[in-house]
């Protein structure tokens, strides 16, 4: 293996002040802000981008990096927690044709320590846990950031219990999203649906709830394709429970698939639900994070709200409706497109080809693109919900003040003929694509 050049941290600080790009290859737990090696500091090199060692095994990993816009021209500096995971990244751009490559080791005695030099994380990455973080809290142990003493795994599904039952999370219990969303509207259900629910499943307030999904290759001929979509409809779930009023939800980033990526054991067994009495506080405890249709048109024309459509660009010129029982097609009129990737069942958008969030850096990019900012209320929807509650859940990770989840979407709104809608090419520089 090539032996790379070595960089000081000065020369690290130098080199990026004019242009060089700063590469972490750690896990992308750690770039959150998870202090994997109980480092000084948790989080990542300001500005530096994210391309976790793990991807380089990955057939498509060029692909990865110039959807990154990493371009063979410029200077990288590569660093992780040890030498050989940063030159093994350093390797796969060499032999991809990149040559102004270097590679930076003093991460953790030098930089983290170091409370003057500038880091980033995600300000709220504490509810985006990974699969080693999950196992050690199913183990008996206290992992970090986690001082309750009650806690249930829950694997999401949509009508579809084989997907558990072929293989899950030990101890993990399964919750069809239909307990949480009525199967006729794809909105939440009521206070008192919602409060059985979750006593069914054994789910207080005061619970911590990890919740996760299966990615089984949604299929758009299939009659119900959010049934191979587990992975969204995690997140859906945990929208509506933390709009419910759970105060410690988590999710399993990358759900499923980090867990196998991991080389844990699953499990077959149909683990029993332990319901409980009472679920603590009255429903909704958190009514701010969900708006319905009068809301959402007071939004439209308010100066300092938008309602963001987390649809593909298909769906939002009304080429197609996106779902097998939605008939009309077409977009909000005054909505903001916030592309989520090829079809109503993926998220490429807002993932990584391991299921994991997208760097949340490139995520705000793409928003500020179309105007969507921290300083508004923003209203996230989609279809029925799911990729709406999974964009919101972004921006809440990010910790933005005020964001919530237009629960009708498009669904709802087409309903009722009475509401305008738009069809075709918006005008030109109202519509930026997400890269």
């Amino acid at each position: 293996m090539t032996t790379f050049k070595e960089v000081t941290t000065q020369e690290l600080i130098e080199k990026q002040s004019k242009g060089a790009v700063v590469i972490d290859v750690r896990p992308v737990d750690a770039y959150n802000g998870w202090k994997i090696k109980n480092e000084h500091r948790g989080g990542h090199i300001k500005g530096a981008r994210s391309l976790p060692a793990k991807w380089a095994g990955y057939m498509d990993w060029i692909e990865v990096v110039r959807h990154k816009k990493i371009e063979a021209s410029q200077e990288l500096i590569i660093y992780g927690y040890n030498r050989d995971e940063a030159s093994k990244v350093a390797a796969s751009f060499e032999k991809a044709g990149y040559s102004k490559i270097a590679v930076y080791n003093h991460f953790l005695d030098e930089w983290t320590s170091d409370d003057t030099l500038p880091m980033s994380y995600l300000p709220k990455y504490r509810q985006l846990v990974s699969a080693h973080w999950l196992k050690e809290l199913i183990d008996g142990g206290k992992p970090a950031e986690y001082d309750n003493d009650k806690f249930v795994v829950v694997h999401s599904h949509y009508r579809n219990r084989d997907a558990y039952l072929t293989g899950h999370i030990p101890g993990a219990i399964d919750m069809d999203t239909n307990a949480l969303e009525s199967p006729e509207t794809w909105n939440r259900r009521s206070p008192d649906e919602l409060k059985k629910a979750l006593e069914e499943h054994g789910i207080t307030a005061d619970t911590t709830v990890v919740l996760y999904g299966k990615f089984m290759f949604p299929d758009n001929d299939d009659e119900f394709p959010g049934s191979a979509a587990g992975d969204i409809g995690a997140i859906r779930n945990a929208f509506i429970m933390m709009y419910a009023g759970v105060k410690d939800v988590r999710v399993l980033n990358g759900g499923f698939q980090s867990w196998e990526d991991a080389g844990f054991e699953t499990s077959t067994e149909d683990v029993k639900k332990q319901p409980v009495q009472d679920f603590g506080v009255k429903i909704p405890a958190h009514p701010e994070l969900a708006v319905d249709v009068p809301e959402a048109k007071q939004m439209i024309a308010a100066q300092d709200a938008e309602l963001v459509c987390v649809r593909s660009y298909p769906e939002y010129i009304g080429e197609v409706s996106g779902y097998n029982y939605i008939e009309a097609k077409g977009r909000i009129p005054g909505a903001i497109f916030a592309d989520c990737g090829s079809d109503a069942y993926h998220m490429e958008n807002y993932r990584n080809v391991d299921h994991t969030t997208r760097e949340f850096h490139e995520i705000i990019e793409n928003w500020e693109q179309n105007n969507i900012t921290p300083n508004k209320h923003l209203a996230f929807y989609c279809g029925t919900g799911w990729r709406g509650s999974e964009a919101w859940f972004n921006a809440w990770l990010l910790g933005w003040p005020h964001v919530s989840v237009y629960d009708g979407g498009w669904f709802e709104w087409s309903n009722d003929p009475s509401n305008p809608f738009e069809t075709g090419v918006p005008e030109a520089g109202s519509l930026t694509r997400n890269q």
